[in-house]
């Protein structure tokens, strides 16, 4: 509940409005997805959800470019930053943001004990120069050699890029492109996103500390999906509802969920 006089209130409203048209414009995303509580699992199932979100972007007609990675011996990712490009991409995808949870039966558990694991995912539109000035001699730019996928080899140039943002001590790197050129962009489109998503809550946070908790907290902090792979359900929690399939949901099929959360939204 706000106390905001209607005044002020519209306002705020206004301002909400602008900062949602703004973002809408952008079609294009950074998808980051970290794994979180519960291990090796974790970071499993982090490369489920990066599959998951490459073949539905992939049956979208959309791109996906690799930014930053970071595997594990199992083959899973601690962290996975993706950039999808494509018409609606922000639009469909926005509200994936938050926890996903996950519970299932990991293939090293021989007592066939259930396990428990979560990943986080963040959905940032690419913000535009215009949108996102950054004065250039506020940055550190580092460049390195570039581990292969898995650590298989290393880089013979310097191809890897690192990119320190002095006032915000945002930090973003980019290494699997080939070309230094290339890394180095792609960090900046990380670098803009995360500025323009950190603007986006603190302008919230300026308006209403109770907007702010709905808005800022609840996508990122919260549970907003469980993976219930023995009873092959997954079920959203902001609409508390649950869909059969999963199988097919994890393998890219994720069009009723998006359908149904944006009908229950609106």
């Amino acid at each position: 509940m706000l106390y905001l006089r209607d005044s002020e209130f519209i306002l705020s409203e206004a301002k909400d409005l602008n900062l949602i048209k703004m973002t809408e414009s952008n079609n294009d995303i950074i998808l980051e997805i970290r794994a979180g509580a519960g291990g090796k699992e974790a970071s499993l199932f982090a490369k489920d959800l990066c599959r998951m979100y490459s073949r539905f972007a992939e049956k979208q007609g959309w791109k996906v470019f690799a930014i930053e990675s970071h595997p594990t011996n199992l083959g899973g990712y601690r962290e996975v930053i993706l950039e999808l490009k494509g018409d609606a991409v922000y639009e469909n995808l926005k509200q994936e943001s938050g926890v996903h949870r996950v519970q299932r039966v990991p293939g090293t558990e021989k007592s066939g004990r259930i396990h428990t694991s979560t990943v986080s995912v963040a959905v940032l539109p690419v913000a535009s120069e215009s949108e996102i000035k950054i004065n250039p001699s506020e940055l550190r730019i580092d460049v390195y050699r570039a581990s292969g996928k898995g650590g298989q080899h290393v880089n013979k140039t310097e191809s890897a890029v690192r990119i320190t943002h002095l006032p915000s001590g945002l930090v973003v790197t980019s290494q699997d492109e080939r070309n230094q050129q290339q890394n180095r962009e792609r960090a900046m489109k990380v670098l803009r996103a995360r500025l323009l998503d950190k603007k986006q809550s603190e302008e919230s946070a300026k308006r209403a500390a109770e907007r702010r908790e709905q808005i800022g907290l609840a996508m990122r902090a919260e549970k907003i999906r469980t993976y219930n792979y023995p009873q092959n359900r997954i079920t959203d929690h902001r609409v508390n509802k649950s869909w059969r399939q999963l199988d097919k949901i994890i393998d890219g099929d994720l069009s009723s969920i998006i359908k149904s959360f944006n009908k229950n939204r609106n």
